[in-house]
């Protein structure tokens, strides 16, 4: 039941970031530009304790907007959009910052990145040994 009402909120939250700008768009004249040259890049990032994102409990969600430009809940939007475009928007790319000293504690937590980067689907889960570790996973992205 948890995990079904994790998808349907992430469903719409991606729902609403994706088609939100779209809403008035159907009002505009055929001879109006396109608004944007760009690909879609809306995605929700949550963040949860425990070993897997079907069993974890959901945090915090946030919203992250990336074209045509950096928007949405996350409190860093503009710093976690340039580190998804220098990791071409793979999540698994995202340098880790070796200064950052972490305790061996086992205390999992799990973030996910569901929706679309640059017009193709993301769906992106990863399960970091404890918060300090998750921090340090990335400059801005995964720290909300």
């Amino acid at each position: 039941m948890r995990n079904t009402a994790r998808r349907a909120a992430t469903l719409g939250l991606t729902a609403t970031a994706v088609c939100g700008p779209l809403a008035g768009a159907s009002l505009a004249s055929p001879a109006t530009a396109p608004a944007s040259l760009h690909a879609p890049s809306a995605l929700v990032l949550t963040v949860g304790h425990g070993e897997s994102a079907a069993t974890a409990v959901p945090l915090r969600a946030v919203t992250l907007t990336c074209a045509p430009t950096a928007s949405g809940t996350h409190p860093a939007a503009d710093a976690a959009c340039a580190e998804l475009r220098a990791a071409h928007g793979d999540p698994d790319a995202l340098a880790a910052e070796d200064s950052v000293m972490c305790t061996r504690e086992y205390a999992p937590v799990v973030v996910t990145v569901d929706g679309v980067w640059q017009g193709r689907r993301l769906s992106y889960e990863r399960t970091f040994a404890n918060e300090c570790v998750k921090n340090a996973g990335s400059a801005s992205v995964f720290t909300f």
